[in-house]
């Protein structure tokens, strides 16, 4: 195996408020000649539209993907108000993305179509033909256009065995507007595609810290398509929630729903459907799906922290130490985390494994579309062939 070259992943992050300068230092730290590709994630608080201006004049036609999110990873662990960024050197990474409107009408003809323009593009002389060896697919994707379910399993069915992951731009918990960047704009309702091919070790993973308890609640009134769940076992849905957590109505927030998660069971898996909001009816706003019928278990947490820490490290035993570590973490982790006072501690950790990313409204793995995970890929630093 050859070792890759320094610049073969770089990353960069800016605390500048000022939108000019903040594409500027990113430009400072990850322009070189080899440059192919920059990803990034930036917070809400930047005029948009200026920002885009300050990209589109510092890295000129230089492909570029991103969306806005609800915190940032950086070098420093959990981070906002800021951008951070990561650049693939092309000599090791092909690179072909695709914008995705109207989701709502995107269907199978659509996936296979765009699936197919990827592969033929993503061809290249250092990986060969793309595969599920040395190809991956990441998603990011409008995170409140409630329409992530269908358009995963839509796109999944068409990549076949290449596997795929992604997360759901935020706001900043203001539940407001979201956005994924590409071709030098900002958009909502819109989806980002991105394939990449490389000739590096890689592993996608989806890791969660959520114990099963015996409690379980059926959703008996829904509005599966805004993801809104009017009654639990026949009763206002807060109501339910609140008596299972066993605090008041008034005390449910953001706290709450990130330390009581509840989930659905799918096979031997557990899978958390996060809550969002209680609305004024007693209602229940949800982040993943939710439908008529269907049973949601009581989640414990157990420690974020060590379940990081085991999962990171097993990969990197497989892999080496990553050249970084791209991570779509739920935006209740964080919540959690700053309820237990342990975001410095996180941020350690998440520093020690390489991890630049953001906090999502979402998290998808394969096809599916989750919450309360961290879920991502590790970039190893050896060629496979």
């Amino acid at each position: 195996m050859t070792a890759a070259p320094p610049n073969a992943v770089l990353t960069a992050f800016s605390a500048a408020s000022d939108e000019q300068a903040a594409a500027a230092e990113l430009a400072d730290k990850l322009l070189h000649p080899h440059l192919g590709f920059v990803l990034f994630f930036c917070s809400v608080e930047y005029d948009l539209d200026r920002l885009a201006g300050a990209l589109r004049e510092h890295f000129g036609e230089l492909p570029m993907s991103g969306c806005t999110s609800c915190g940032e990873i950086t070098a420093r662990g959990y981070d906002h108000g800021t951008i951070v960024a990561i650049g693939f050197d092309q000599r090791f990474f092909c690179v072909g993305r695709r914008l995705v409107e109207k989701l709502d009408e995107f269907d199978l003809l659509d996936a296979q179509q765009l699936t197919d323009s990827l592969l033929s593009e993503c061809c290249n002389r250092l990986a060969g033909t793309p595969s599920e060896n040395n190809t991956f697919v990441l998603t990011l994707m409008d995170g409140l256009s409630v329409n992530e379910e269908m358009v995963l399993a839509t796109l999944n069915s068409a990549l076949g065995s290449i596997t795929s992951f992604g997360g759901s731009a935020g706001d900043e918990y203001r539940l407001s507007s979201t956005y994924v960047y590409s071709d030098g704009r900002f958009c909502s309702e819109a989806a980002i595609v991105i394939m990449i091919t490389t000739p590096l070790d890689f592993e996608v993973f989806s890791t969660h810290h959520l114990v099963p308890e015996k409690a379980k609640l059926v959703v008996t009134a829904a509005d599966p398509e805004h993801r809104i769940v009017y009654e639990l076992n026949a009763e206002p849905a807060a109501v339910a929630y609140a008596r299972l957590v066993g605090v008041p109505v008034e005390a449910l927030d953001d706290a709450a729903f990130a330390c009581s998660p509840l989930a659905v069971r799918i096979n031997d898996g557990y899978y958390a459907r996060a809550i969002q909001r209680v609305n004024d009816d007693l209602s229940l706003s949800f982040y993943c799906a939710v439908e008529n019928g269907i049973v949601l278990t009581a989640m414990s947490t157990a420690s974020i922290l060590d379940d990081l820490d085991t999962k990171l490290s097993a990969i990197e035993e497989r892999l080496g130490p990553a050249w970084v570590t791209l991570g779509c973490d739920c935006c209740l982790r964080h919540t959690q985390l700053q309820a237990e006072d342990l975001v410095d501690d996180a941020s350690v950790l998440l520093r020690r494994h390489g991890v630049i990313g953001f906090s999502t409204y979402g998290e998808q793995i394969d096809g599916m579309h989750i919450n309360h995970t961290l879920t991502g890929v590790v970039i190893g630093r050896k060629n496979r062939f």
